[in-house]
């Protein structure tokens, strides 16, 4: 039942919030206990199996967004938050109790369809819910826990881990979980009225773009191992391109019932918000190599505390952001946001500089990352669902949230195969500074990327 007279309180809102931070910060912090899991005799695992137990929520939650906020126009964008509190709680109490590498990777698994469920719907639902300012406020809130919740992941687990156990991070995400349950209830539902809810899911779109993105992922993570040109992973390339060619035949015979609509893609402010959104999170690779190479190269034990500077400015500028969005569109904000994300890692990659100089040049560096994250955020998402019509608000948002979890799962992976790929079997420290710098500058590449596409799709004029 949909209550047109419904007034959004900001209780709702952080109910919101809660859900997203039960994935940005409590899920992904598990990038920094990877040693303590390791060390873990009562799990016993490789960090084979720890690394694909990592990024498998990632990826999870980037292939079943769309589908979830499809699922959510249909059904009632409601019932897939409340589905996804539910697989947080889940996923987590399974982490709590994990004694095996199969409940290990069942909970990260279903920690990335929570994800899936919350953030499209959310957003759908923010979408509905809120129009002009307002709208751009709740999309403020909203990004704390997404953009800002990435920031504090940084270092958090690592804390958190060292001085209470890993598993403490999920007990805390279930208290957070539940409360966010309490915050939304009484919340009436929202769905697509004209949306057939008998109608078959495109689960043959689904299975080939799965093929797709796991393909890539295995090119991108096995390439260096195997050789790039071995037979092996150039079938892998092979599949790769077959898949996604049936998957894009398959979308476009079905159309409206595919649950990736590309119509939404003949918008160019959607366009350029979503690409500008996959490169920019592809970033997050710098999160990874900075530590290796200040630890591994220049012995800095507490490198954990280099990010603090990101966590504290993508929260103060997330509402910076929703202000200068308001005065003079997005266009600006989202550029300037990029620039300054891609200043701070071109900071980090002079590993040249002494020691000293160079520990200085990171914890600036992690600033202007954050600083830059949270300018972006806000004008970025509201251009995003801005630019989307609002029968298919839940799928546009998926689609933007997918940009997200994929850019990041892939700007990781692509981080760490470039960075072992130049590093020789007993790499010297020149080794390691040369491997982390051009690393670094990869990264700096997808700033420069997602800036031109920001120029290029994104219109001037204030929305």
């Amino acid at each position: 039942m949909q209550n047109k007279n419904f007034v959004p309180k900001d209780k709702m809102l952080l109910g919101f919030v809660f859900g997203v931070l039960t994935f940005w910060l409590f899920s992904l912090s598990m990038n920094g206990v990877v040693d303590k899991l390791v060390v873990d005799q009562s799990l016993g695992l490789s960090i084979e199996e720890i690394n694909l137990g990592i990024s498998i929520t990632a990826l999870f939650s980037g292939c079943f967004i769309v589908v979830a906020g499809g699922i959510a126009d249909k059904i009632g964008q409601m019932k897939v938050v409340y589905t996804g509190f539910a697989l947080t709680i889940i996923g987590s109490l399974l982490l709590i109790f994990a004694n095996s590498f199969v409940m290990f990777i069942c909970a990260r698994i279903l920690q990335g369809l929570s994800a899936a469920c919350i953030m499209s719907a959310t957003l759908a639902l923010i979408k509905n819910f809120y129009e002009g300012a307002a709208r751009q406020r709740a999309l403020s809130f909203w990004s704390i826990g997404s953009w800002g919740g990435g920031g504090f992941c940084a270092f958090f687990g690592d804390i958190i881990a060292t001085n209470y156990g890993w598993r403490t991070i999920f007990i805390i995400s279930i208290v957070v979980a539940i409360l966010g349950i309490l915050l939304i209830l009484g919340t009436p539902d929202r769905r697509n009225e004209s949306s057939n809810t008998k109608s078959k899911f495109d689960w043959s779109g689904l299975v080939f773009f799965l093929i797709t993105l796991i393909s890539i992922n295995l090119f991108v993570t096995n390439g260096n191992k195997m050789g790039w040109l071995s037979p092996l992973i150039l079938s892998v390339v092979g599949v790769t391109i077959v898949a996604f060619i049936l998957f894009y035949i398959i979308e476009k015979t079905k159309k409206e019932k595919a649950f990736i609509d590309f119509a939404l893609f003949k918008n160019g402010g959607f366009n350029g918000a979503t690409l500008s959104n996959f490169l920019l999170n592809a970033t997050v690779g710098v999160i990874s190599i900075v530590p290796f190479y200040v630890r591994d190269g220049l012995g800095f034990e507490y490198y954990g505390w280099l990010t603090i500077g990101y966590a504290l400015t993508v929260l103060a500028m997330i509402r910076v952001g929703e202000v200068v969005l308001r005065k003079i569109g997005a266009k600006k904000p989202m550029l300037l946001g990029t620039t300054i994300t891609g200043s701070g890692i071109l900071l980090m990659a002079l590993t040249f500089l002494p020691v000293n100089v160079y520990i200085v040049a990171v914890v600036l560096g992690f600033f202007c990352f954050g600083l830059g994250l949270g300018f972006y955020a806000t004008p970025s998402t509201d251009t995003a669902i801005s630019n989307s019509p609002n029968e298919k608000a839940g799928v546009a948002s998926g689609i933007y949230k997918m940009a997200s979890s994929l850019g990041g799962a892939f700007g990781a992976a692509i981080s760490i195969a470039v960075y072992n790929s130049l590093l020789p079997a007993a790499p010297s420290l020149a080794d390691i500074e040369w491997a982390a710098s051009i690393t670094l500058w990869v990264n700096v590449s997808f700033c420069v990327l997602s800036i031109l596409s920001i120029l290029v799709l994104v219109p001037s004029k204030k929305s």
